[in-house]
């Protein structure tokens, strides 16, 4: 009787091509609710956003105290301070976008059972939350790094693609677990501690190839750690911006690696949370 009389299904999917139509039609809802939510995050602080940029510097000196003065990582590493910094922002980027997509669905219930919208809105918006303050937190460094006596050269615009393939990726990582965590709530209790571990694995406070020249590694850990992508695209950015960190640092094949992330993530964690779409804010 439903399909004779054209009725469908309250919430139903839509198809990947009219979904991201539907998407792009509520872009400009998007980037408020961006807007907003950036505003917002900070307005009941006395600093207001200079969280946003003391936050990543002390836990750089708090990691330049442990890593580099106690576990003397500085010793294999020129210009320490500006790797750990580079590699702290960069990984700050994408661990923020993670934890803010994975919170995207469940803490919104409200608007998306009230209101008719592609669920993917919300990690998007999110994600492009992050993109807001990383922009802000690059001119920072940028000072930093001119601070440090760093000279602008060409090779700084290879931050701008290294940068907006890792917001590819970290949009898509949001979508993906936007929906594990929709579906499975424990996730976001646990995903603090897999970041955590993330981390410690993206060599953000030591350097990777560094490890893979003194030790003997097995061969799966060895590309594990070279390929890991946020490691990829800290490597890019370093290599973009600090003078001493050169190609040799660089895994092979790094720009291909790169895209390959973003494109796997930015594409695969879309159509992942797309294909859940009718089941958000049920149940």
């Amino acid at each position: 009787m439903a399909r004779r009389y054209g009725l469908t299904v309250s919430g139903e999917r839509p198809g990947a091509i009219r979904y991201v139509r539907q998407l792009w039609a509520r872009r400009h809802f998007i980037t408020a609710f961006a807007t907003a939510r950036t505003t917002a995050q900070y307005s009941q602080a006395s600093l207001g956003r200079l969280w946003q940029l003391a936050t990543p510097l002390l836990n750089a000196a708090v990691y330049y105290v442990i890593f580099g003065i106690l576990l003397g990582t500085s010793k294999d590493v020129p210009d320490f301070v500006l790797f750990l910094i580079t590699g702290l922002f960069v990984w700050t980027f994408t661990s923020d976008s993670v934890m803010a997509g994975a919170r995207s669905v469940t803490g919104n219930l409200g608007l998306v059972r009230a209101l008719h919208f592609p669920r993917a809105a919300l990690p998007v918006s999110l994600a492009l939350q992050q993109f807001q303050q990383m922009l802000f937190s690059m001119g920072v460094l940028v000072a930093i790094l001119l601070g440090f006596g760093q000279v602008p050269g060409w090779s700084w615009l290879l931050a701008v693609p290294a940068l907006a393939l890792q917001t590819v990726f970290n949009t898509g990582a949001a979508t993906a677990l936007a929906r594990l965590a929709a579906q499975t709530p424990d996730i976001a209790q646990l995903l603090p501690f897999v970041l955590r571990t993330w981390m410690y694995a993206s060599g953000v406070m030591w350097s990777i190839s560094a490890v893979l020249r003194n030790h003997d590694l097995p061969e799966w850990v060895m590309l594990g750690l070279q390929y890991n992508p946020v490691a990829v695209y800290i490597d890019l950015v370093r290599f973009a911006l600090i003078d001493s960190y050169t190609a040799v640092q660089l895994p092979p094949h790094v720009w291909a690696v790169a895209l390959g992330w973003a494109v796997l993530l930015g594409v695969g964690g879309f159509m992942y949370f797309w294909k859940a779409e009718e089941r958000y804010g049920r149940g």
